[in-house]
C-alpha cells in the first residue's frame, strides 16, 4: 500500500479555509451547544454567541486583502474583536487575538509554530479573563495547547499533528464535569468547551480533504442591534460628514507618544475617533469634514489598506426618501453640533416595559439584547459613538455581556467610559435611580456599584429539559423561581414558585419589593400577585410595573 505523503506545512490560503470551516462547523453544531448550557432556562446561548463570534471573524478571514499567514489571521483577530457576544464569544476572541500575534511573522505554518501560535492564544485570554475558572473552554484551550506543543516536538506532519490534537481535545472537554461539580449534577460537558472542539474539528476536517461547505462566509454590512432614544434621524445635526476608516501598516511599532499625535491630530478635524496601535498596525476611525486629512496623516506612518470613507450627510437624506430637490444640502448651512453633555448613558434592555423605565430615567441609547441575544462588542461601540456625552456610563445588566462592555471600553479613545457591571435589568434601574448629576464621575461610580450590592433580583421562567442542580430534581415544563444564588424553587404553578421564591429573598431589612411582569403575564395575574405580596410583607414598599420581556413571567427586586 502507498503511503501516505506527509504535510509539513501548511499555506495561507489553506489556512483561510480551515478558519472558516472552523466556523461553518461551529454553526451547524450552535443548537447542540446551546442545549449543554446547565441551567435549563430557555435562553442558553453559548453556541449562538460563539457561533456569531465566530462567523464575524470567518467573514473578514474570506475578506482578507491579502491572503498571507498575517492579513489571515490578523482578519481572524480584528473580525473576532468587535463581533465578540458573551463571554464565551469574548474568550473565543481573545484566543484569536492570541493565535494572530503568535504567527503573524510566519510565510506558512508548521506544526511547531502553530503550536506557538496555540500556547499564545491560551496565555492572551487567560490575562482577558479576572478570575479564569478551571473546567471550562480555558481549560479546553489550555490542555489542548500543551499537547500540541509536546506533539510538534514529535512531528512535523501535520496530519498526524492535526489527529493527536483533536483527540487530546476532545479527551479535556470529557473531563470537564469531574471539574466543575455542577456540570457533573447535570450531566453535560462544557458548553464553551465543546464549542471550541466543534471549531477545531472544522479546521481539521478541511485539512484532512473533507468535503465542506464553504460558502455563505461573504461580508455583510455591519448594523448596531440597538434602538435609540435620541431625537429621530431627520432631526440630527452632521457636524463631520464623512465617516473614515482605515487601517496603517507600519514598518515598525510606534512610539505611545506618536499615537497620541496621531489623535490629537484626529481630533482637531473631527469627533468620534477610535485609534488603535497594535504592533505594526493602526486601526483608524474618525468622523471629519476632511478625510484627505485623516489620510494623508496616515500616510506618514506607513501603508494604508482597508480604506473606507462614507458621506453621512447622502445616507441621511437616503434613509429620510428625501429627493435631491428636497434636501438642498449644498444650500443649507450646517447648523453647530450640540455641546456634549457631562454624562449619557448606554443599557441594554429587552421589552417594552423595561425599554420605557429606563427612557423616563434618562438613559440616552438602548441596546436591544440581554439574556435571549448578547450585544456585540460592535454593538457597544457604536451605542457609544451615538451618545454626545463626554463620559458615557454603560449598565450591561447581564453578566454574560460585561465582558464585551470591557473590550468596546478598552477601544474607545475619545470619551470616558464607565462600566457599572450590573448583572441584572433591577441592578441597572436602581443603579442609574441613584446616580447624581451634581457629583464627579469617581463619586457616581462608587455609590452605583455600592447601590448595586444591596439589590437582590429573582427570576421566575420555566425549564427547558429535564435535569438536576444542586440536589433540586426539575422536569422540562416545570416553573423555576431563580435568584442571585441559582434555582431556589421549582412547582407547576407560577404565583406560588414567585411567592417562594420572595420568601427566600426577603429579610428583616428589606424595605421596597419591585416586580415586573413579562410579556407572557396578564395584568389580572400580575395584581393578584401583587395584592398577596402586599399582604404578606406589609412593612414593605411594593411596586408593580409593565417590564414587557419575553421568557421571564416575574422579575423581581429586593432592596
Amino acid at each position: 500500500m502507498e503511503a501516505k505523503i506527509k504535510m509539513k506545512q501548511i499555506d495561507a490560503a489553506l489556512l483561510q479555509k480551515m478558519l472558516i470551516g472552523g466556523a461553518k462547523r461551529l454553526e451547524s453544531n450552535k443548537e447542540y451547544i446551546n442545549e449543554l448550557n446547565v441551567f435549563p432556562v430557555p435562553d442558553g446561548d453559548t453556541g449562538t454567541n460563539m457561533t456569531m463570534t465566530a462567523l464575524a471573524a470567518a467573514k473578514e478571514v474570506g475578506n482578507a486583502p491579502e491572503v498571507t499567514v498575517k492579513e489571515v489571521t490578523r482578519a481572524l483577530s480584528s473580525g473576532s474583536l468587535r463581533g465578540a457576544r458573551g463571554n464565551s464569544g469574548v474568550i473565543l476572541s481573545q484566543l484569536f487575538r492570541g493565535f494572530y500575534k503568535g504567527v503573524k511573522g510566519e510565510d506558512v505554518l508548521t506544526t511547531e509554530t502553530a503550536a506557538a501560535g496555540f500556547k499564545n492564544a491560551v496565555d492572551t485570554a487567560y490575562k482577558a479573563v479576572m478570575k479564569p475558572k478551571e473546567g471550562t473552554i480555558l481549560t479546553v484551550a489550555k490542555v489542548t495547547a500543551e499537547k500540541a506543543v509536546a506533539c510538534a516536538r514529535e512531528t512535523e506532519d501535520f496530519n498526524e499533528f492535526a489527529e493527536v490534537v483533536i483527540k487530546e481535545a476532545n479527551a479535556i472537554l470529557k473531563k470537564t464535569p469531574d471539574m466543575l461539580p455542577v456540570l457533573k449534577e447535570a450531566g453535560v460537558v462544557d458548553s464553551g468547551g465543546q464549542g471550541l472542539v466543534e471549531f477545531l474539528q472544522g479546521a481539521v476536517d478541511v485539512l484532512s480533504g473533507k468535503e465542506v461547505d464553504l460558502s455563505g462566509v461573504e461580508r455583510v454590512a455591519k448594523k448596531p442591534a440597538a434602538t435609540q432614544t435620541e431625537a429621530p434621524l431627520e432631526e440630527k445635526n452632521i457636524k463631520f460628514g464623512y465617516c473614515t476608516e482605515f487601517i496603517v501598516m507600519t514598518k515598525e511599532e510606534i512610539s505611545m507618544e506618536e499615537e497620541q499625535k496621531f489623535k490629537d491630530f484626529l481630533m482637531g478635524i473631527g469627533d468620534s475617533i477610535v485609534v488603535v496601535a497594535d504592533e505594526d498596525i493602526i486601526k483608524v476611525h474618525v468622523h471629519t469634514n476632511h478625510p484627505g486629512k485623516a489620510i494623508e496623516k496616515g500616510l506618514t506612518y506607513g501603508e494604508l489598506t482597508n480604506m473606507k470613507i462614507d458621506n453621512m450627510r447622502e445616507e441621511h437624506r437616503e434613509r429620510l426618501n428625501l429627493t435631491q430637490a428636497e434636501a438642498q444640502v449644498d444650500d443649507q448651512p450646517v447648523k453647530p453640533e450640540e455641546p456634549k453633555k457631562d454624562y449619557g448613558f448606554v443599557a441594554v434592555s429587552i421589552g417594552q416595559g423595561m425599554n420605557d423605565i429606563f427612557r423616563e430615567l434618562g438613559v440616552d441609547y438602548l441596546i436591544e439584547g440581554g439574556q435571549t441575544m448578547n450585544p456585540s462588542t460592535e454593538d457597544m461601540l457604536n451605542a457609544i459613538e451615538q451618545v454626545n456625552a463626554e463620559t458615557v456610563f454603560i449598565l450591561p445588566n447581564n453578566k454574560n455581556i460585561i465582558l464585551a462592555a470591557t473590550q468596546a471600553q478598552s477601544l474607545v479613545e475619545d470619551k470616558n467610559v464607565v462600566i457599572i457591571p450590573t448583572t441584572t435589568v433591577p441592578q441597572g434601574i436602581s443603579a442609574i435611580i441613584g446616580f447624581d448629576p451634581e457629583a464627579d464621575v469617581e463619586s457616581n461610580e462608587e455609590s452605583m456599584k455600592d447601590i448595586i450590592e444591596c439589590v437582590k433580583t429573582g427570576e421566575v421562567t420555566y425549564a427547558v429539559r429535564d435535569t438536576s442542580i444542586n440536589g433540586i430534581a426539575i422536569k422540562i415544563d416545570d416553573i423555576m423561581g431563580i435568584d442571585d444564588d441559582g434555582i431556589k424553587k421549582v412547582g407547576q404553578d407560577i404565583e406560588k414558585v414567585t411567592l417562594g421564591l420572595l420568601e427566600e429573598m426577603v429579610d428583616e431589612d428589606s424595605e421596597l419589593i419591585s416586580i415586573y411582569y413579562g410579556a407572557d403575564t396578564t395584568k389580572e395575574q400580575a395584581e393578584a400577585l401583587l395584592e398577596k405580596v402586599e399582604e404578606t410583607y406589609g412593612d414593605c414598599d411594593v411596586q408593580l410595573e409593565y417590564g414587557g420581556q419575553p421568557i421571564y413571567y416575574f422579575l423581581l427586586s429586593v432592596e
